[in-house]
């Protein structure tokens, strides 16, 4: 019983406003997914659009500007980041659709693996027989018979 009058009497808090609540709007958190959707010239104006902030920002916290501005910094260097994130990728991804089925791809989209999976022979190569492997697999088949008990 103790936890329900507990839970009765908590009451809801006042919101206090501290230096990084008032006197500055803060601009939603740029979400990746978001992103995704827009074209590449939309992102080069936003990614222009936050480093100019950036900027602004380091020098109102050189010029003693409020701590609001300060904390700020790290979420306008995190969106670049996002946005930069975004355009590489999509970047990236058109390049693997333009050299799928291609012969020769740079060595950036081929599959990494490591150096000695490289330069193993391929599924193909492995299962070539030479012309008399054939003929005496051919000749000489695998006998097939059971003891009768």
């Amino acid at each position: 019983a103790e936890p329900l009058e507990r839970a009765a009497r908590a009451q809801p808090r006042p919101r206090v406003l501290t230096a990084q609540t008032e006197g500055h709007e803060c601009r939603a958190k740029i979400k990746a997914r978001d992103l995704r959707g827009k074209k590449k010239e939309e992102l080069l104006k936003q990614l222009d659009d936050l480093k100019v902030e950036l900027s602004q920002l380091r020098v109102a916290k050189v010029t003693g500007g409020a701590a609001s501005k300060l904390s700020k910094i790290r979420v306008v260097r995190k969106s670049i980041a996002r946005v930069l994130t975004v355009i590489n990728q999509t970047q990236k991804e058109n390049l693997r659709k333009f050299y799928k089925g291609k012969k020769y791809k740079p060595l950036d989209l081929r599959p990494k693996k490591t150096r000695a999976m490289r330069r193993r022979l391929n599924k193909h190569e492995e299962n070539l027989k030479t012309k008399k492997q054939q003929r005496k697999e051919r000749l000489y088949p695998l006998r097939k018979y059971a003891v009768k008990a």
